[in-house]
């Protein structure tokens, strides 16, 4: 139970809470049972049958389960078969719980743990029964639903007592709050949402504990916002009549009223003598590096540097590109022919040579080089800075924290940060709605955008609507456009290795590798797209030949691209079109979003087509229709964040797996969240030691392990 669940102690124990209940009467639904999940139902038997096979030396039994909803087939092999076999009669009620597969497009459960329900049928053993809510855990395979619940029963002793058995809880919440809101105590909080006697019990208990949830974790907000508003940072004014207004005046072009106001914010911050923390947030396209590139230079006007962080060498070369274009003579400062307020822009990665790496770290250190863009290489030992006063990161949820922090510590105090990003990952939706960066959102296209029209092609219910998707790229071409399709894998031996690992043959069967792009490309070329100039492009290949397509790709010679997620981030081909993605359902939300920003960047509309395997009424087809539905990045990261949950918020948990908050729901829950914030920020604000709530700071300690910790202070 700890390794699985991450629970070792009687309190992570208590603080598991129930997912759902079934009551007797209710019929969990199986219609909605979700794939690859482990899943706990309630259901009764409607047939139960053993097959032999092996000339009579196997035996396989088989039990239809229904709810009223759908039917599930249970399955059960060899000496498995006995038990089942007994208690799961016809009309039998039980739990059923185990992780849905499919086997002959059916879905099933193979071997699933289960427990009859209201085997005492005596009157007053059903009456008790029905009446009973049951609470229905977050389980794993090691450990089920029903097992969770008897460890929990023995914790919490016999019904009546369990407040005795809970009075040495810690509570975070001061009492005075706690009865300003009229929340219930912790432990009736507790006993609530482990023996509810009515759905009102539930009700109030998840109202205290969400409570819980948001004011210790807004308080360590709080507290960080505090800590670092007595940080010094050095204000960056812009210098009037400057590099800044010298840029502004050679713009062929007016900034839209986003980027105005945007900008306002940005220099206010800079302006102050605490470090800056902003989160801009923006569309593909929509105009951030512009505003980016005005602040670092207002910071190299008030006699500053200013860095920017970018994910891969693409990108770093490409924005060094489009700033010095930008900038023309005044990226040339101190050079012949360079404006006299200019400054030195450098570029900074790992494939430099050495010579052009000694004299842009030279540059650096002496102050030469008033901005600096770069990959990871940015962030070695040997780079120095003569004085670093801004930190731009690119497309934050490709760097860690600690990369972030590395670059941070390269100034004399700490320089001012700001993180961009097109699509807000969960967790940094999460830290928004929470209020630990400050938010700026750019929501205008800059004119000349073409809007993207994006279809779900459902490949094996209607197979005509793939041949179409590949009609539809060649009429692209056909109109002298060009077109990407992208496949989840490279597909080569090592890929074929690493995929069949640890399958058993059923899943081999039923669950196909993700398509690689070796492969399509090999069936368009002698399928669908014989007689067009088609071309790979993964990440294994040589930097030269990666960048030899690109080119060729770029400059028209090339009609169709076929590649992996390289091209997701940077790639700016405006005259392509059409993009294809296979297998869609494979990648994240924000992935596809990305993904679909490298079409209609021209004069022309841009289609975007998803294609994928997945039924209808999956939740993979609802994550696909939602992004069809939708170009906002922000309403899509909304919907990424209610269907992953957020991941852990404080830790690097990504994957929801040890999540510090169990009834919170960021979105739905703002209003607590907003209200626990103001509290927490009174509370800290008149005792930032927390000397007079001793279980707060507790509560504090357990939440902020030693990881977590460090986490939040490198922001």
């Amino acid at each position: 139970m700890a390794d699985h669940l991450d629970l070792h102690t009687v309190g992570d124990l208590l603080h598991h809470y129930p997912r759902r209940y079934a009551e007797r009467g209710e019929l969990t639904r199986l219609s909605d049972l979700p794939l690859d999940e482990h899943v706990t139902v309630v259901a009764q038997v409607a047939d139960a049958r053993v097959h032999t096979f092996n000339g009579g030396r196997g035996r396989r039994l088989e039990v239809t389960i229904t709810d009223g909803s759908g039917r599930l087939q249970l399955v059960f092999f060899g000496k498995g078969v006995h038990k089942p076999r007994t208690e799961l009669q016809p009309g039998t009620r039980a739990m059923f719980a185990g992780k849905v597969s499919v086997f002959n497009r059916k879905r099933q459960l193979a071997h699933p743990e289960f427990k009859t329900l209201g085997a005492g049928s005596g009157a007053e053993a059903v009456e008790a029964f029905a009446n009973q809510l049951l609470p229905l855990y977050p389980a794993c395979k090691q450990m089920e639903s029903w097992q969770i619940q008897q460890a929990v029963d023995t914790v919490l002793g016999p019904a009546g007592q369990e407040e005795s058995a809970l009075a040495g809880l810690i509570d975070p919440l001061p009492e005075s709050l706690r009865e300003g809101r009229g929340l219930a105590t912790l432990p009736e909080a507790l006993r609530k949402i482990h023996r509810p006697g009515t759905k009102a019990d539930i009700a109030t208990a998840r109202d205290r504990l969400k409570w819980d949830e948001a004011f210790v974790l807004q308080v360590a907000l709080a507290r960080r916002r505090q800590a670092d508003a007595q940080l010094p940072a050095a204000p960056r004014k812009p210098a009037p009549d400057g590099l800044l207004t010298a840029f502004d005046a050679r713009l062929p072009f007016t900034l839209t009223e986003g980027q105005r106001r945007v900008s306002e914010e940005i220099f206010a911050d800079l302006a102050t003598d605490h470090p800056m923390h902003r989160l801009l947030q923006g569309e593909v396209g929509s105009g951030k590096t512009m505003v980016a590139l005005r602040a670092m230079l207002g910071v190299v006007d008030a006699g500053g540097q200013a860095a920017m962080l970018a994910p891969t060498e693409v990108l770093a070369q490409q924005h060094h590109r489009s700033i010095t274009e930008m900038m023309g003579e005044l990226a040339e400062g101190g050079m012949l022919g360079g404006a006299e307020q200019g400054t030195k822009v450098v570029l900074l990665t790992g494939s430099m040579g050495a010579a052009a790496r000694r004299q842009a770290l030279l540059d650096l250190v002496t102050g030469e080089a008033g901005i600096v863009i770069g990959t990871h290489a940015l962030i070695e030992d040997k780079v120095q800075f003569h004085d670093l006063g801004l930190v731009v990161v690119d497309e934050q949820h490709r760097f860690g924290v600690e990369q972030r922090d590395a670059l941070r510590s390269k100034g004399k105090q700490p320089p001012h940060l700001l993180v961009m990003t097109a699509t807000p990952i969960p967790r940094t939706v999460a830290m928004t709605v929470f209020g630990d960066l400050e938010t700026s959102v750019l929501d205008q296209l800059p004119s000349g955008r073409s809007p993207i029209a994006s279809h779900v092609v459902p490949a094996k219910d209607k197979p005509h609507f793939l041949a179409r998707a590949w009609e539809r790229v060649r009429e692209e071409v056909a109109a002298g456009h060009q077109g990407y399709v992208v496949c989840p894998r490279i597909g080569d031996e090592e890929d074929e290795a690493k995929a069949a690992k640890g399958k058993s043959p059923e899943d081999e069967a039923e669950k196909r590798p993700p398509l690689a792009v070796v492969d399509v490309a090999e069936q368009l070329v002698k399928g669908p797209l014989s007689d067009l100039r088609v071309e790979v492009l993964h990440g294994r290949m040589q930097p030269e030949a990666k960048d030899e397509v690109m080119r060729r790709f770029a400059a028209g010679e090339v009609d169709v691209l076929v590649a992996t997620t390289v091209i997701e981030v940077g790639v700016n081909v405006p005259n392509a079109t059409a993009m294809v993605i296979m297998d869609a359902d494979r990648f994240g939300v924000s992935q596809l979003h990305q993904l679909r920003g490298r079409v209609g960047r021209g004069s022309a509309a841009g289609l975007c087509l998803l294609v994928t395997d997945m039924p209808e009424g999956s939740p993979a087809r609802a994550r696909l229709g939602a992004v069809a539905a939708t170009l906002d990045g922000f309403e899509l990261s909304r919907i990424d964040l209610e269907q992953r949950r957020e991941g852990d918020v404080l830790g690097q948990a990504q994957s929801g797996v040890r999540s510090s908050l169990r009834v919170l729901a960021v979105i739905d829950d703002e209003e607590v969240i907003a209200a626990a914030r103001e509290e927490a920020a009174a509370i800290v604000a008149a005792d930032p030691e927390l000397a007079g709530y001793p279980q707060l700071r507790t509560a504090l300690d357990a939440l902020l392990d030693k990881e977590r910790a460090e986490y939040l202070d490198k922001g």
